[in-house]
């Protein structure tokens, strides 16, 4: 990867990092089911109207639509709603990153080097050592949650890879098509129509306002321009190059739920969340391998090959007496 393309990962995890608290916020004032619903309507409805269908087989469209979209976001405003705090949701999520590795290295049969398996061993163990401080303070329900948004997330991954999009930000925008239908349904279902109503009043408050503000985050800083690049990047690199960027997501979420929120941020999640950085560093840096001069041609063998005249560098033919000879 280069460094622009390195750049922009670290720019899509401090986006997405940021992304929690927006959540956090729309969460306040919308039931969490109706929220996705919501949050992907406001993309999907331009899109169909704007925006040319990507280049892509259907069957990567709605996997990357079901998992990245619908999987990840159901079960993450769910963990959210029921109390996974803002922090310890960042950091849960980015389990997707080994899922994507290992789901790639099976499905796909993308090689790992060296460099690439010690920085997502190391990755992990930064996250392992944060997320033992976390857990304390949240259910296990909740944190099940948000693994398996987790696993939905590292599933869309592998679907955009598939894809391989011409344009990765039309197939970002159409994916925003698929979760539309779905959450909705289970909005209506689970949460019912009087309290998505109940939900749309009162958005002039400063609750309506904040929330109303995190959903825009959401919209176009979080989904259009996030996910945007992290589609290209994925459609350049393998799989396991790209997803260990976003271990970096709980860094900026915690230092953002403890400067914003309030959550304590401990010594250990300190040196856990430096762990992660490197590990980081190290799994997405390019292996060189250095290159061999080509080997010269081996001369052919040609016993009975004719001379060449003198006046293109063979011998000089035999004349007068030494022909006689």
């Amino acid at each position: 990867m280069t460094t622009r393309e390195r750049l922009l990962g670290v720019l899509v995890a401090v986006l997405w990092g940021l992304n929690f608290l927006a959540i956090h916020l729309s969460l306040e004032q919308f039931p969490p089911f109706f929220l996705v619903a919501l949050r992907f309507a406001l993309i999907a409805l331009p899109t169909i109207l704007l925006v040319p269908r990507p280049q892509v087989r259907l069957r990567w469209l709605l996997g990357y639509g079901l998992g990245f979209g619908t999987l990840q976001f159901l079960f993450l405003y769910w963990a959210m709603a029921t109390g996974l705090p803002v922090g310890l949701a960042s950091l849960v999520l980015q389990a997707s990153a080994p899922f994507t590795v290992l789901l790639g290295a099976t499905v796909l049969r993308e090689r790992l080097d060296r460099a690439q398996v010690a920085g997502i061993l190391l990755a992990v163990a930064g996250l392992t050592a944060i997320g033992a401080q976390q857990l304390g303070t949240a259910a296990l329900g909740p944190f099940l949650l948000a693994l398996l948004a987790a696993l939905g997330w590292a599933l869309g991954n592998l679907s955009s890879r598939l894809a391989k999009p011409p344009k990765p930000l039309h197939l970002t925008l159409w994916m925003s098509v698929v979760p539309v239908l779905p959450m909705l349904a289970v909005s209506l279902w689970v949460e019912g129509p009087e309290r998505i109503a109940r939900s749309l009043t009162a958005l002039d408050t400063s609750t309506g306002l904040w929330a109303l503000g995190g959903l825009a985050y959401t919209v176009v800083l979080g989904t259009v321009v996030g996910s945007g690049i992290w589609t290209w990047l994925l459609s350049r690199h393998p799989a396991a190059r790209v997803a260990p960027f976003s271990m970096l997501v709980p860094v900026v979420g915690l230092v953002t739920a403890w400067v914003v929120l309030g959550e304590t941020l401990a010594a250990v999640e300190i040196a856990g969340a430096a762990v992660v950085v490197l590990g980081v560093l190290l799994g997405s840096r390019a292996v060189r391998h250095p290159r061999r001069a080509p080997a010269a041609p081996a001369p052919a063998f040609a016993p009975f090959a004719r001379r060449k005249p003198a006046s293109l560098g063979g011998r000089p033919p035999v004349t007068g007496d030494r022909a006689r000879r």
